[in-house]
């Protein structure tokens, strides 16, 4: 059964992944920053030289922070400590070195400071980019802590004037969280009512209940002075005690005195200090460090509830980002292969929503036939063709040595003939301008089919396949129009030129009169005549190419758009269908991601589940 100190173990690991996979912007991004939020850690505020990183070395038990006059920590330093069992030998793993063991940790201090410069160079400027550290010992308790660079009042030389509202804003910015356990350091010889620490935190949260005081230096004030009112909350009362810490001093420092030693000359003080000595059982940095892992501890008892509802919420979003994405390949070719025909099937629905009005792009096929082949019909040279000096040329060029004697058959023939001929043009038109619509349609779909992303060598094949697919339509289609064409010119409406002498009879001209034969009036009627006929077979085509064009392109690319596609699927070895299945690199490292934290939420909420909570 899980311990709560296991618990706050796990909040520790569930912190360290989120860092580690933080700069990962999946669809549970939000979430993960919010489960982030929701988990607490210590930030560790104070002046500059208040004694906050020998704090923090004497909660970890190892010198291993920078030391120097004036701004030190210019990075936020994310500290995780992880409690390990048995006597493993202490050791650091930086984020930013992933897999990397320090167990030197004068190493670990060059790292820092080595760290640092790289962002920020070798000046006094800062950067609110943290270093993430990782200190695993059987010494520790499990903690999350944070240091953040020191406050100061004035921008020395070498700093910007913005300096200090700089820094006071990025303290601001971890101190703000609901969930932000504010370490408030400050030193023993000076009046705590100049403490910025203090000031800062209750700004920040003025009930102080998430505030810890932490009174350092006190070896250092003044003979005949202490630090008892502050100690027993009488000049600034805080919701927890006070705690005091006695840091290595300089001397000690230079000679290398490990820090069991020293938290054994602090508990001596303590236990031997005439002012102290009633409250040493609540001082000393590993008082601190038990204090705030127990508050940590009623911190995640009444979180827990939340904690869990925000990490169900993200295992939902992950298993449908984990679908969307898609699962891993398998290595067997006979489930390569149902996985490529099944992608190609989800592209075809899709294309066929296009086609058929579930989704946007169908209409402008109709739109060809409704608008673009009417006007073009209407945009045919007829006026020229049918013009009196042309019809005089065509007429006379038909009737050769000998002049027509009833009616000129042949000059209506070839008129006729010529009139068709530009039919085909509009013919030839109406088909490119579906293709081009089908097209864009299949690029459309092809986008559009999410399965289909992880690959983009089969989208290519995919594409390529149906491109040539078309060309074939577009071919077959062009055919069948221009047939229709030619099928009007190789046999005239004999029923309307039955219609001529009799229609002309009844105008008063008998058909066998010579009379204005060969004037313009008689070629007039010549040229009306052949375009009534031209209007009568434009209105049939006007009909029939758009059901020529739907039956050789549109119909097939529904039914047989992929057919020699899945053809030459059948045939390939596994070798080339996982080739076909190759996917993005960018796809695979974000599913890779996505199972890191669906793995890390799993088992987080298993291990949330096995505590067994006290009542």
């Amino acid at each position: 059964m899980a311990t709560m100190e296991s618990l706050i173990g796990l909040v520790n690991r569930i912190q360290r992944a989120c860092t580690v996979l933080g700069d990962y912007g999946g669809a549970d991004n939000n979430a993960f920053s919010s489960l982030w939020e929701a988990l607490p850690s210590v930030a560790v505020v104070g002046g500059q030289s208040s004694g906050k990183s020998s704090v923090l070395e004497s909660i970890v038990g190892r010198d291993f922070l920078p030391r120097g006059s004036g701004i030190v920590t210019r990075r936020p330093l994310v500290l995780q400590l992880h409690q390990v069992e048995g006597d493993a030998q202490d050791y650091a793993e930086f984020l930013h070195m992933p897999g990397r063991k320090l167990t030197d940790f004068a190493l670990v201090r060059k790292e820092i400071q080595d760290e640092t410069d790289r962002l920020t160079g070798k000046t006094k400027q800062i950067s609110p980019v943290p270093i993430h550290l990782s200190i695993y010992s059987p010494k520790v308790v499990n903690l999350t802590l944070v240091d953040l660079p020191g406050l100061t009042k004035v921008a020395v030389e070498g700093q910007q004037e913005s300096i200090v509202q700089d820094i006071e804003n990025m303290v601001r910015s971890y101190i703000e969280k609901p969930n932000c356990i504010i370490l408030a350091i400050s030193p023993a010889n000076q009046d705590i009512a100049t403490s910025d620490a203090i000031k800062i935190a209750r700004e920040v949260d003025p009930s102080g209940e998430r505030t810890f005081g932490v009174l350092t230096k006190l070896d250092l004030m003044d003979k005949g002075t202490n630090a008892l009112d502050v100690l027993e909350g009488r000049s600034y009362r805080l919701q927890h005690p006070w705690v005091g810490i006695v840091n290595r001093s300089q001397a000690d420092i230079n000679r290398n005195v490990d820090m069991i030693f020293s938290r054994r000359k602090e508990r001596e003080y303590f236990a031997t200090s005439p002012e102290y000595g009633h409250l040493a059982h609540k001082m000393g940095s590993e008082y601190l460090a038990k204090l705030l892992s127990q508050y940590l501890e009623s911190v995640i008892r009444a979180q827990i509830p939340s904690i869990i509802s925000l990490i169900n919420k993200t295992i939902e979003e992950l298993e449908a980002e984990m679908d969307r994405i898609g699962r891993p390949i398998s290595m067997d070719a006979g489930a390569q292969l149902y996985t490529i025909l099944d992608l190609c099937r989800a592209f075809e629905r899709i294309f066929k929503e296009h086609l058929d009005g579930g989704r946007a792009g169908g209409d402008r096929i109709y739109n060809v036939f409704d608008n673009q082949l009417p006007a073009a019909l209407r945009k045919l040279p007829f006026d020229r063709h049918l013009s009196l000096q042309n019809v005089k040329k065509v007429v006379s060029e038909a009737d050769g040595y000998q002049p027509h004697l009833i009616a000129p058959e042949q000059g209506y023939r070839r008129l006729i003939e010529g009139a068709l001929s530009y039919f085909r043009g509009p013919a030839e038109a109406s088909v490119d301008a579906v293709h081009y619509v089908l097209k864009e349609l299949v690029r459309k779909s092809i986008a559009e089919t999410e399965e289909l992303k992880r690959f983009p060598t089969l989208q290519a094949e995919l594409a390529a396949a149906t491109n040539e697919a078309l060309e074939r339509f577009r071919e077959e289609s062009k055919k069948a129009t221009l047939r229709l064409v030619d099928m009007e010119s190789s046999y005239l409406t004999v029923e309307f030129f039955r219609k001529l002498p009799q229609e002309v009879e009844r105008a008063g001209n008998p058909p066998n009169s010579d009379v204005d034969r060969y004037g313009e009036g008689h070629f007039r009627r010549i040229g009306s005549n052949v375009l009534s006929y031209i209007g009568m077979v434009s209105d049939t085509l006007r009909n029939t190419i758009p059901k020529a064009v739907v039956y050789c392109q549109v119909r097939e690319a529904k039914l047989a758009l992929l057919n020699r596609f899945y053809v030459q699927m059948g045939k390939k070895e596994a070798e080339q269908l996982l080739n076909l299945l190759d996917e993005d690199p960018a796809l695979m490292e974000r599913r890779k991601q996505c199972a890191k934290r669906l793995e890390l939420y799993k088992a987080a909420r298993d291990e949330i589940d096995s505590v067994s909570w006290a009542r």
